[in-house]
C-alpha cells in the first residue's frame, strides 16, 4: 500500500495553480443524469473521486469519452439509462447519493446504494429521502438499499429543509429541474460550489433562481440543451496551500481561484499573522515568524469550512498561546488529533471542542491517515519538522487531491510517494 515520506522545516515558495474543485464536480456530474444531450466538462480534477463517479455513471450506460488530453470529458446518456447503483461504486464516496435526484426526475425510479465516504460522522440521508417524498416519491431501505419511485413522477411543492445539508440541497435542486410546476425550497446550503450546480444547470436550460439568501425557486422543464460548462476552482485544496504557507513560514501565489469565495479563511489566517494581497484570481500569503491563536467554530458557508478545520488545527499548533476549535458540522471528525499527539501537539478534545495548547515542535513519525482532510493536516505537521515522517493510508488523500507531493515538491518540500 502506498504511503507518503515527508522530511520538513523548509519554507514553501512559489507558485501552485488550484485544480477543479471535487465538490462541485460531483453534483454535476449526478446531474448530467438529466439529459440524453451532448454535454462537456472541463477542469474536472484528477482525483479518485471523481473517476469513481465516471465509472457510477458508466455504469448506469453514460458514455463517457476523454478529449484534449483527458482535459475534457465528454458525457452523453442514452434515451434509457440504467436505474440500479451498486454498493460498490459508493462505498468510498459519500457523493453517489446524488445520483437519486437525478434518476426520479428521469425514470421515476431508483434503486441506489446507501453511500461510504470518509468515517466522520453518520451523515444520515434522512433529509434527501424525506424531502423527495414532498416530491411524490415513495422509498423504502431495505439491505442497504434505498428502494425509490415516483409513481406520477415528480411534483414541484414548497420544502423547507430542518437543518442546512449540501447534499441534500443538490440532490434536490437537481429532482426539482425536471419536475412538473413549481418547487421552493428554503434553508438551503448556499456553498459555492451549490452554485456552480445552479449555473450548470441553467446553462442546460433548467429554470433556477435564487429568491432569497438561503430560498432557491425551481421551475421544471422538459427540454434541456447540450452544453459545455468548465468546473470552479477548488477552494479547500487553495486554503490548504494557504495553510501550508502560514505553517512553513513560507510565501506562496496561489492561482487561479477568485478570493472572494474564501473571504472567511483569508480573515482568520490575517487574524492569526499572515501577510495576505488578493489581485483578480490570485492569492499572495507570507506566513509570519509568530503564529497568533485564534478560536475557531466550523460552520455552514459563508462560515469557516469543516473540511479545513484538521488543518487549521495543525497550523494552531504552532501557534503562542492556547486555541480552541469547535466543530459543529460532524460529530466525529476528530480522529486526526490522535496523531497530531503523537507527532508532539498538546490537544485535548472535550465534546465538539479541540483545546489546542499551542507552542508545538513537531517530531516525525509513522503516521496513519484516516480521512481525507485528516490525512492532509499531517502532512502540514511533517513539513515543519526536521525528522522523517511517513504517513501510511494515503489513499484517504487521493480521492480529494490532485498531484499533491508534485504541487508541494514544486514549491520546496521533501516529499515522495513510496509503494
Amino acid at each position: 500500500m502506498e504511503k507518503l515520506e515527508v522530511v520538513g522545516a523548509n519554507m514553501l515558495k512559489g507558485q501552485v495553480r488550484i485544480s477543479g474543485s471535487k465538490n462541485a464536480s460531483l453534483p454535476i456530474l449526478a446531474a448530467t443524469l438529466l439529459s440524453d444531450k451532448k454535454i462537456q466538462l472541463s477542469n474536472l480534477p484528477k482525483v479518485k473521486d471523481i473517476e469513481t463517479m465516471l465509472l457510477l455513471l458508466k455504469s448506469l450506460d453514460t458514455k463517457i469519452k476523454y478529449l484534449k488530453n483527458n482535459k475534457l470529458v465528454s458525457i452523453e446518456n442514452n434515451k434509457k439509462n440504467k436505474t440500479f447503483v451498486s454498493y460498490s461504486l459508493v462505498k468510498t464516496m459519500r457523493a453517489g447519493i446524488l445520483v437519486l435526484g437525478p434518476l426520479l426526475a428521469r425514470y421515476s425510479k431508483a434503486k441506489v446504494s446507501l453511500p461510504g465516504g470518509c468515517a466522520i460522522g453518520t451523515r444520515p440521508i434522512d433529509i434527501h429521502l424525506k424531502a423527495l417524498s414532498k416530491l411524490g416519491v415513495r422509498y423504502k431501505i431495505v439491505q442497504g438499499y434505498v428502494y425509490a419511485n415516483a409513481p406520477k413522477g415528480l411534483v414541484g411543492a414548497k420544502i423547507k429543509f430542518p437543518k442546512i445539508s449540501v447534499g441534500a440541497t443538490e440532490n434536490l435542486i437537481i429532482a426539482a429541474s425536471l419536475a412538473k410546476g413549481q418547487t421552493v425550497l428554503s434553508n438551503c446550503a448556499i456553498e459555492p460550489e451549490i452554485k456552480d450546480l445552479v449555473n450548470f444547470l441553467n446553462k442546460m436550460g433548467c429554470k433556477i433562481n435564487w429568491i432569497g439568501k438561503r430560498t432557491v425557486k425551481i421551475l421544471g422543464v422538459k427540454n434541456l440543451n447540450e452544453v459545455n460548462y468548465k468546473i470552479m476552482p477548488d477552494r479547500i485544496e487553495a486554503g490548504t496551500y494557504l495553510i501550508a504557507a502560514a505553517i512553513t513560514k513560507g510565501k506562496i501565489e496561489i492561482l487561479g481561484i477568485n478570493p472572494q469565495i474564501i473571504r472567511t479563511e483569508i480573515d482568520i489566517l490575517k487574524k492569526v499573522g499572515a501577510k495576505i494581497k488578493l489581485k483578480n484570481n490570485r492569492i499572495t500569503i507570507q506566513g509570519n515568524k509568530k503564529i497568533k491563536n485564534i478560536n475557531i467554530k466550523t460552520a455552514p458557508y459563508p462560515g469557516f469550512p469543516t473540511d479545513l478545520q484538521a488543518q487549521m488545527m495543525a497550523l494552531l499548533c504552532k501557534a503562542d498561546k492556547r486555541s480552541v476549535i469547535s466543530e459543529k458540522i460532524f460529530e466525529n471528525r476528530f480522529m486526526h488529533v490522535a496523531e497530531l499527539n503523537r507527532m508532539g501537539a498538546k490537544i485535548k478534545i472535550k465534546g465538539n471542542n479541540a483545546i489546542i495548547e499551542g507552542n508545538t515542535k513537531f517530531e516525525g513519525a509513522e503516521l496513519m491517515a484516516t480521512d481525507l482532510r485528516a490525512s492532509v493536516s499531517l502532512i502540514l505537521a511533517a513539513l515543519t519538522s526536521k525528522s522523517k515522517s511517513k504517513i501510511n493510508r494515503i489513499y484517504h488523500l487521493d480521492r480529494g487531491y490532485e498531484q499533491i507531493e508534485i504541487k508541494l515538491k514544486k514549491i520546496g518540500a521533501k516529499i515522495k510517494r513510496l509503494a
